[in-house]
């Protein structure tokens, strides 16, 4: 027989032993989780806000990944002379922020529509757009069959593609 077997109190010291290494070793596990996590999330982040947010947001706004919502401002787009990408503002109901952006801007991209924006808030004013996608309902109804379209509901078409390049000329 082996002394541990034979003496009881050994035996309890290294179930004891045992014990306290498997909770040191759970509590160091533990430990480092909580540490990658909270360091990759913060990294990954990214806040959706609206103008009104970002200017309320204050010193928070400034090098922190952002989704900016809102509306594209009437006559406020415009080509950045000498490099590709535009400028223009986005609006929601009391605020602005103007933005930089040097992507290419998807087909649908226009005056009045809405708009979300990721990127970061500069400090000289701007907001740096990253990637700009459209935001649109995707509703479709056709007419009743046999429903003739009058000219009013034929004007009402018309101004909803306004904007849009027509690819037939």
């Amino acid at each position: 027989m082996s002394n541990v077997a034979s003496n009881p109190t050994a035996s309890a010291a290294m179930r004891r032993q045992t014990r306290l290494f498997m909770v040191g070793a759970f509590a160091v596990a533990a430990i480092a989780f909580m540490v990658i996590a909270a360091g990759g999330i913060n990294k990954n982040l990214v806040y959706y806000w609206t103008p009104t947010d970002l200017h309320a947001a204050g010193d928070k706004a400034y090098g922190a990944s952002i989704r900016l919502g809102g509306m594209v401002v009437p006559g406020s787009i415009r080509n950045r002379s000498g490099v590709s990408g535009l400028e223009f503002d986005v609006k929601d109901a009391t605020g602005m922020v103007h933005v930089k952006s040097n992507g290419v801007p998807p087909q649908m991209f226009r005056e009045n529509i809405g708009v979300v924006v990721e990127g970061t808030m500069t400090r000289a004013g701007y907001f740096q757009c990253n990637r700009l996608m459209v935001s649109h309902n995707n509703q479709y109804k056709a007419p009743k069959a046999g429903h003739p379209m009058n000219k009013e509901e034929l004007k009402k078409l018309m101004q909803s593609t306004e904007g849009l390049s027509d690819s037939s000329k």
